[in-house]
């Protein structure tokens, strides 16, 4: 039996760029606004926050910086996948230095690696770190998914905390839960399927839209944590239409965008993501205008 490494709403947190590199100030400011608003935990380096087109120096001085300046208030949460083995470790064993909490490890993508591949890619960086491993199962942007049986392998490993569940496959969900138990803690990794998961055993979401409305999404779980689940599906529904918003087109565009319509100036998008379609920013302004963020 292992306990969660944090319970609750996670962020998924934004990048803020300039120019010249990572806009650190900025980033000091959207974290304390998100410890601030009920956020347990920032996940630094994940998806939302652009890290395939860091530099591998940006990406270990923003991990740094993130665990400093927390400075224990919540848990750190570093992204430090790759489709190489040795580049994972490299940067696993770089957040640990750096004081992480823990890991967030995403399924290699492009090369696709067998079940049997995925599990030996985990314990040969689980076996070389000494802090928790969050893994990431987004088949969609990694063309590979765990099954619940490399679920329950990767389970016996101790320093296997859990998954970031963003497959969208209840099934494989509920089977996994059922097979691994308190082994393998499982997080939404879906602001729209949060409660649900959560109903189903989920002990809580690493979030996108907690970039936006952190308070929300913590409340939100926290109703779920307590049982409440009228309560957590009243405040999925309410910004339901934000949610979804949140992926017209693909995630962080959106929510990015959405910070500099709110004043946050986080920056540009770095290439190969852009600029949103004029029509799709209307409609975001609209979706946040009725959200009550503009």
């Amino acid at each position: 039996m292992k306990t969660p490494l944090y319970t609750g709403s996670g962020v998924a947190i934004c990048t803020p760029f300039t120019a010249e590199g990572i806009n650190f100030p900025k980033l000091a400011e959207l974290i304390d606004f998100q410890i601030e608003n009920g956020t347990e935990a920032i996940i630094i380096c994940g998806t939302t926050g652009e890290t395939s087109t860091q530099t591998l120096e940006e990406h270990i001085a923003t991990m740094d910086f993130c665990v400093k300046h927390v400075g224990g208030r919540v848990k750190v949460v570093a992204g430090s996948g790759s489709n190489d083995t040795r580049a994972a470790l490299l940067l696993s064993q770089a957040a640990e230095r750096s004081g992480a909490d823990g890991l967030l490890l995403v399924t290699p993508y492009y090369n696709k690696a067998t079940q049997r591949g995925l599990v030996q890619h985990f314990f040969h960086i689980a076996d070389r770190v000494n802090i928790p491993i969050i893994l990431y199962n987004v088949p969609g942007r990694t063309g590979v998914g765990f099954t619940a049986d490399t679920y329950k392998a990767l389970s016996a490993h101790p320093l296997i905390n859990g998954t970031k569940e963003a497959s969208g496959d209840f099934s494989l969900i509920a089977e996994t839960i059922a097979a691994c138990g308190d082994d393998l803690h499982i997080w939404s990794g879906n602001d729209d399927h949060t409660v649900p998961m959560m109903a189903l055993g989920a002990c809580g979401l690493i979030s996108v839209a907690a970039n936006v409305i952190p308070r929300q999404m913590a409340d939100m779980c926290q109703a779920a944590l307590d049982g409440d689940f009228k309560r957590a599906a009243s405040i999925q529904l309410r910004y339901s239409a934000l949610l979804d918003g949140l992926f017209m087109e693909v995630n962080p565009i959106p929510v990015k965008t959405a910070l500099n319509l709110m004043g946050w100036d986080v920056g540009v998008l770095r290439l190969p993501l852009c600029d949103m379609v004029p029509e799709n920013l209307e409609r975001l302004k609209g979706i946040l205008v009725e959200a009550g963020l503009l």
